[in-house]
């Protein structure tokens, strides 16, 4: 089965002005990302702004992705929602538009027990073929639901189509042990861009990085150099990788992202309310320091 690896790049969902997904640019960022090397995509995630679109708007840019990606790279759609019925629903349908695969996030605000979260992926996996992949995804500190490690490890040990997990907290004993599911034959990936490094170090499988999806380089550089056994070039370029993850607020406001990829040529858009945009004033300080940070360092 195809998984997650390396330099996966958690897409932004382009938007126009009132609110509505725009395609075309949708399309215009899929072959953005792939022509700079990163190795998978992962649309319609938190960076995506999943639960703020209606089903039928995840499924048409999920597939404008995977129709644009046209299996340079693996596509792995983001089907969590805030109940069973629609995540199957979405589910389902990347399996039948040809995704490679697909992640599910922890179900989100109401407190569930880890029967519960258990009994939720297990109806998600039975329904789907046992060769097409599933990736847990834990984001407990905005979920406000963890995934524990005994959970993890008894889903993966049912159901041969839960190959992974993508754990965004900054916690790394917990990613530890997430490593050691399946006797060491699961795949982790950081959702921590500034983690990268580290966490290819201690054997996971990668990073699904948003701020990737702004600035590909410095990630797949950290990726390549990796690989060669460059450990002391890749720590180099994951320093300057934290620095455009600070001027981008890592995420914590997408529209810093979408702002940034109008200077890459890509109309990204609006954020969907009621998050609103960043100010006239945020903007020419972004572009300011986005400029300073290209001129020092952007020769990579």
């Amino acid at each position: 089965m195809k998984k997650l690896f390396g330099v996966t790049t958690a897409m932004v969902t382009p938007m126009n002005e009132d609110g509505t997904i725009n395609l075309q640019e949708t399309e215009k960022l899929t072959n953005f990302l792939i022509e700079k090397g990163v190795d998978c995509l992962y649309p319609l995630g938190t960076t995506g702004e999943m639960f703020k679109l209606t089903i039928e708007e995840r499924k048409q840019i999920a597939e404008s992705v995977i129709k644009t990606a046209n299996n340079r790279v693996n596509v792995f759609i983001h089907a969590g929602t805030m109940n069973t019925q629609d995540t199957l629903n979405l589910a389902m349908h990347a399996c039948e538009s040809g995704a490679d695969g697909i992640g599910v996030v922890t179900p989100a605000f109401f407190s569930v027990s880890d029967l519960e979260i258990e009994n939720y992926y297990a109806t998600i996996a039975k329904r789907l073929p046992e060769d097409f992949p599933i990736y847990l995804y834990s984001i407990p500190q905005l979920s406000g639901n963890k995934l524990s490690v005994e959970v993890v490890a008894s889903l993966a040990e049912q159901f041969p189509n839960i190959i992974g997990i993508k754990y965004s907290n900054p916690d790394f004993n917990t990613l530890k042990d997430y490593i050691k599911v399946r006797s060491g034959n699961f795949s982790v990936l950081t959702g921590a861009d500034t983690l990268f490094l580290p966490a290819l170090a201690m054997g996971c499988d990668g990073v699904v990085s948003g701020v990737s999806g702004v600035f590909p380089e410095p990630f797949v550089k950290i990726y390549k150099q990796y690989q060669e056994n460059q450990v002391d070039k890749a720590r180099e370029i994951q320093h300057i990788a934290d620095e455009i993850i600070q001027i981008l607020h890592g995420g914590a406001n997408i529209s810093y992202f979408k702002k940034a990829l109008e200077l890459r040529g890509i109309q990204a858009g609006s954020v969907k309310a009621p998050q609103l945009d960043i100010n006239a004033n945020e903007i020419s300080a972004l572009e300011k320091e986005i400029d300073q940070w290209k001129e020092r360092y952007f020769k990579l």
